[in-house]
């Protein structure tokens, strides 16, 4: 199984295909990311926790 960069978390390997540039194993964020979310193709902090 792939972990996040961010929170260590595990994801699927269609999650990580879906959601990872070629060019890197690993998802920078995971919808398990309490700080951190997808913006289009970025990363950027969260405005409130999401948990």
């Amino acid at each position: 199984m792939v972990k996040c960069q961010n929170c260590e978390s595990f994801v699927t390997e269609r999650y990580a295909r879906v959601f990872t540039p070629r060019d890197t194993e690993k998802p920078r964020v995971c919808p398990h990311c309490p700080d951190k979310i997808r913006d289009g193709g970025d990363v950027r902090e969260a405005h409130a926790n999401r948990r």
